[in-house]
């Protein structure tokens, strides 16, 4: 782990060189710093979703039946017969991602196992993988990366095996 001291020098090595963002990953450790230009304060900043322990959730999949999935404030999700929807557990940030580098966990036209992670969900500094908990081909994608989802939220639509 960093200790205080490293993290004092690289604050004192910022504000000498005139700095305003460094990341350094080192031994599976990584740290981000920023701060403001002209300013003496330095604000850390969180790792990325592949760097925190992400704690697995499994999203609930929601039965076929003109149900409305769209959760609280969403847009309304119409499921045709015999599809269901995975949506969120949690209201939170969705990633498709484990990363900005990375290629999407799903894609339109996937398979996806009941065990799959399908996508993070960030909740109060917490990276949540999210599963499938259905087998099916993935036939919509409805939940943009970056951005809040609601609890209850359609993020997919599956077309269960």
């Amino acid at each position: 782990m960093i200790d205080i001291k490293q993290i004092k020098e690289l604050i004192k090595l910022m504000v000498s060189n005139d700095l305003t963002e460094l990341d350094l990953e080192s031994e599976g450790e990584r740290i981000g710093l920023k701060r403001g230009v002209g300013d003496k304060h330095v604000q850390f900043v969180s790792p990325p979703p592949v760097a925190a322990a992400p704690v697995a959730a499994a999203a609930p999949s929601v039965p076929a039946g003109g149900q409305d999935h769209g959760g609280p404030g969403g847009a309304g999700v119409q499921l045709e017969p015999g599809r269901k929807a995975i949506t969120s557990p949690m209201v939170g940030t969705f990633y498709s991602s484990p990363n900005p580098d990375s290629k999407p966990f799903i894609s339109v036209g996937d398979r996806v196992g009941p065990d799959q992670v399908v996508c993070i969900i960030e909740a109060m500094k917490v990276f949540n993988e999210i599963k499938a908990d259905v087998a099916g081909t993935v036939e919509q994608v409805l939940a943009e990366s970056g951005q809040a989802v609601e609890f209850e939220q359609a993020m997919f639509v599956i077309k269960p095996d």
